[in-house]
């Protein structure tokens, strides 16, 4: 356990190094407009929802329990 001992300092660097650059990395929080906001919820919900999905569902193979 001790031989790693000197590991301990280049781990906290890499840690502190990644917090820092999360950090510094993220853009910045602009103010949400409330309005626009409810009026884009808005019209999310009003779209109809489509029956169904995009692709068909995939044909099953008839399994004979049996190992080719």
């Amino acid at each position: 356990m001790e031989i790693l001992l000197w590991l301990a300092p280049a781990a906290v660097v890499a840690v502190l190094a990644m917090a820092w650059v999360g950090w510094v990395g993220r853009e910045p929080r602009e103010q949400v407009d409330r309005e626009a906001a409810l009026e884009r919820m808005a019209g999310a919900l009003a779209r109809p929802d489509r029956a169904g999905y995009a692709a068909p569902a995939p044909e099953r193979d008839r399994s004979t329990g049996i190992a080719v």
